[in-house]
């Protein structure tokens, strides 16, 4: 019959055994067997044919089914499929000769209350609520029929909320109202229990006595989430880097929702600046804002406002950047990414409205651009792109007709900028890596080239010119050529009457590299340096006589790009922005203020604070911030690289992972170290605080989880044990009761831990039903729909790297490998679920977390370093 898929709730197989004092019936021994005549089918009662209810001297009666009531009745129920159902015998806990065996069918729909309730019809039971074993266990679900009491015949119903005192006979305790029963037996074990228990205690040394969660770790059905069909629901697999993962449902969970979720993610502040890796890319419009770029945005800052705009048109990180003459347009250039949406390509947009006036290149440029420049004499209608792929092509466009004038492979490899000659158009110099040339172009659009740095021929080998990378091009008023390069010297070249061009002087400004030339209005030339951390200005009009020079402290770094704060003005003030990701402020003759800090280098790790809108912030650049939206509170220099943060649950002290296997623990009032503990020779990638505070988990890269327990608002540590692992680990998430640990390994395997035991938990099926505090882990039944889903854009071999859900469990971000913040609904289960998402990185997004309130969330990215906040607004 359950071939057939078949949905009755549960058949009675044989009459209920009635005393004859309460029905008058006879039969042998006083008892006699009345046959079942009625059903429950797709929710609606019926009555067998020929038989109407209870009929005192009835035959049996079939109810369509193959076997006879005596096959069944005789069938042991282990022979049955487990899946499909099983034999059990009900008893009335008031009157122990009221009881009956039945069928149940264990792929129903309907709520194991419902059916508890159809039994108590069976029993002469009204309004059934209970079910118990023999021993006093309650029963909960066709789940624990199935698997914890699959070897129980014997149950027992009560319509009381609890089981009255002696109901299951003389020295048999009852389990106290409102306590779960646990599967480690208490008192008296009857014969029919006695193998299970030792089955399941010899599975694993380390399995819990308690097979489902507490009752205080369930989550309660409810009108707005019932109850969901246990054995209905199959476990959950997914495929992760080639392999395939399992993960079971747990016996209580908010009914799926693939709708998106109802709110919209709006990036509201980018911290930091991105001159750890990049070029000339600071500048200030009209309107007094900052321009500058970070990942894929650009961001416009009013220092006086305290207020940011942001162009956020790319998919890509951005790799160069030109203001247009005018100042109100700005040209950007993006690399290319995996699909065709990211293809690498120039946006023309306008710095007032922040709309798309043109885009161009998709298709023509390779992997990335690495120099846009306008043109100068006509007013910035052409536009110049270098491709940065093999061929370093350099293409000619008039930008807002789209059209190309012409393109030239300059097939040199380490191009690092280009730009057109401020008093003819069809001029464009190249420089890089011992490159530098001129190119003309004809009217036909070809180019005729000129090398302006030619290599060294000795003994028929080619070697490097003296020059060995020119890193930056300024020009003088009259055309002369200003370059810079990476051995710190400065060289102009002038042209003759017969239009070659040569050196007319070279002097040595700076230890190293330049990074930079501005060339004021009043002909002041203002360099700086790289690896010296100085700036220097330089008069061009007495044979570049050195005025003075400035060195920024080490903290800051070494200066990446230059920009004055009121161009056209002679006052001397000027942006810089750093090696570092800071933007500083001030002039030569007054010190240098932090406008802006960014992380130098990696940035891993983030925490949120427990009841208030903070976080805080580590890298591998060694220190620790704490950020107030868009406000930095502090930052403190800790001596290591920090991958992992966490606050206490008081919100007093901030522990932080380092790289080099230290645990620091630093006072978020103020920033100041006071603890620093050796905890072993790994990283610590995942640091965590129990919901009461009183015991920290620290994930290593080992593979092992080190505890200590924790006192004085979480300034003082005492490790405890440690609980040894194999594979090393990525995320961390307490219990709510602080009696497990689940963990993500590199390879994305789920792992349980067992606090108390010190010892993994090697069933995951017992422990499908806890509860936790937090969803770090990347993996799992509950986030399983955020793996490969069906509306991902091709590749979709995504690799979710982080993930964070809402104190309220109604919606979970997450990131990937790609670069995508994705928000879902929570519970994330099926690979139908719908999203909305930003995609603003392009490298690993490294971690995200919700603030306080839940109103806004905080990314931060690895690579790049780039820390974003985000608003949830109403869809």
């Amino acid at each position: 019959m359950f071939d057939s898929e078949e949905e009755s709730a549960f058949v009675i197989l044989t009459a209920p055994m009635y005393h004859p004092h309460h029905y008058g019936g006879g039969g042998i021994g006083g008892i006699y067997s009345q046959p079942a005549s009625y059903g429950k089918k797709n929710g609606v009662w019926y009555a067998s044919p020929g038989n109407q209810g209870w009929g005192s001297g009835a035959g049996p009666a079939r109810l369509g089914r193959k076997p006879s009531v005596t096959e069944v009745d005789n069938m042991p129920s282990g022979s049955l499929k487990p899946s499909a159902g099983r034999v059990i015998r009900i008893i009335n806990s008031h009157d122990h000769s009221v009881q009956c065996r039945v069928l149940l069918n264990l792929r129903t729909s309907q709520p194991f209350e419902e059916v508890l309730e159809d039994l108590g019809q069976v029993l002469k039971m009204i309004g059934a609520k209970k079910m118990y074993t023999s021993n006093g266990q309650e029963v909960r679900s066709f789940s624990q029929l199935r698997n914890e009491f699959a070897e129980v015949e014997t149950f027992y119903l009560s319509n009381t909320p609890s089981l009255p005192v002696g109901a299951l006979g003389p020295g048999v305790i009852p389990p106290s109202p409102g306590r779960r029963s646990r599967s480690r037996l208490g008192g008296s074990v009857p014969d029919d229990l006695s193998k299970t228990t030792a089955r399941q205690r010899a599975r694993s040394k380390s399995r819990p006595r308690v097979l489902y969660a507490p009752e205080n770790e369930l989550v309660r059905a409810s009108s707005d989430y019932p109850l969901l069909d246990a054995m209905k629901e199959e476990p959950t697999r997914i495929t992760i880097r080639g392999l395939r993962r399992t993960f079971y449902p747990p016996l209580h969970h908010p009914p799926i929702d693939n709708a998106p979720p109802d709110k919209k993610l709006s990036l509201f502040w980018v911290h930091g600046y991105r001159g750890i890796d990049s070029k000339r890319n600071l500048w200030v419009l009209p309107s007094g804002e900052l321009l500058y770029y970070v990942a894929a945005v650009a961001v416009l800052y009013d220092r006086e406002e305290d207020a940011q705009r942001h162009y956020t048109g790319h998919t890509e990180d951005i790799m160069c950047m030109e203001v247009h003459p005018s100042r109100e347009l700005v040209g950007s250039g993006q690399r290319a990414g995996r699909d065709r949406k990211s293809q690498a390509h120039v946006r023309i947009w306008s710095t007032e409205s922040l709309q798309t006036l043109y885009v161009f290149g998709m298709g023509e440029l390779d992997s990335g651009v690495i120099a846009v420049a306008f043109s100068q004499l006509n007013g910035g209608s052409y536009i110049l792109a270098v491709d940065a792929g093999r061929e370093s092509i350099l293409s000619v466009w008039q930008w807002q007709w789209g059209h190309l004038l012409g393109k030239v492979a300059t097939l040199q490899e380490g191009i690092w900028g280009a730009t057109f000659h401020p008093l003819d158009d069809n001029l464009l110099i190249t420089h890089g890596r011992g490159h530098l040339a001129f190119w003309h172009r004809r009217k036909d659009g070809f180019f005729e080239k000129t090398d302006i740095i030619k290599p060294v021929r000795l003994h028929s080998s080619v070697i490097s010119p003296s020059r060995t990378f020119v890193t930056c091009v300024q020009f003088e008023p009259d055309g002369d050529v200003i370059t810079a390069d990476s051995d710190g010297f400065i060289t102009i070249y002038s042209v003759d009457a017969d239009g070659a061009y040569f050196v007319r002087m070279e002097f040595e400004a700076h230890n190293k590299a330049i990074s930079c030339l501005v060339m004021l209005s009043e002909g002041t030339l203002i360099s700086g340096g790289e690896k010296d951390r100085k700036i220097a200005a330089w008069d061009s009009l007495q044979n570049y006589k050195r005025i003075t020079d400035i060195k920024l402290p080490e903290s800051a770094g070494g200066v990446r790009s230059i920009y004055p704060q009121r161009p056209g003005r002679n006052d001397g003030n000027i942006y810089v922005g750093t090696t570092r990701n800071n933007i500083l402020e001030g002039s030569l003759q007054r010190r240098f203020n932090q406008v802006i800090f960014g992380h130098g280098k990696h940035l891993w790790a983030l925490a949120a604070h427990p009841d208030d809108e903070v976080f805080a912030t580590g890298g591998h650049d060694k220190y620790v911030a704490l950020w107030r939206r868009q406000k930095l509170i502090w930052t403190t220099s800790v001596g290591y690289e920090i991958i992992a943060l966490a606050f206490h649950p008081y919100g007093a002290a901030l522990a932080a992972g380092s790289s080099e296997g230290h645990l620091i623990v630093i006072n978020a009032e103020n920033g100041a170290t006071m603890l620093t503990i050796r905890v072993c020779g790994s990283p610590l990638n995942a640091v965590e605080f129990n919901q009461v505070g009183d015991m920290i988990a620290i994930g290593s890269q080992n593979g092992s989880i080190y505890l200590f327990r924790v006192s004085r608002d979480g300034f003082s540590y005492k490790k405890i044990n440690k609980i040894r692992g194999s594979q090393p680990l990525t995320h961390l998430d307490w219990s709510s009761e602080g009696n497990f640990l689940q963990s993500v390994t590199v390879d994305f395997d789920l792992l349980f831990w067992d606090v108390k035991s010190l010892s993994p938990e090697k069933s995951p099926i017992a422990m499908k039903d806890v509860k936790w505090m937090t969803s770090n882990c990347t993996v799992g039944f509950l986030v399983a729909g955020l793996w490969n889903n069906r509306y991902y854009p091709a590749p979709s071999n995504t690799i979710i790297t982080t993930t964070a859900r809402t104190a309220a469990q109604d919606l979970v971000a997450a990131g990937d490998a790609d670069g995508y913040l994705r928000l879902f609904r929570y519970p994330c289960i099926t690979p139908r679920a719908e999203f909305t998402e930003a995609k603003v990185y392009s490298g690993t997004l490294a971690a995200v977390k919700f603030l306080y309130g839940n109103h806004s969330l905080v990314t931060v990215g690895g690579t790049d370093a780039s820390l974003m906040i985000w608003e949830l607004t109403e869809e």
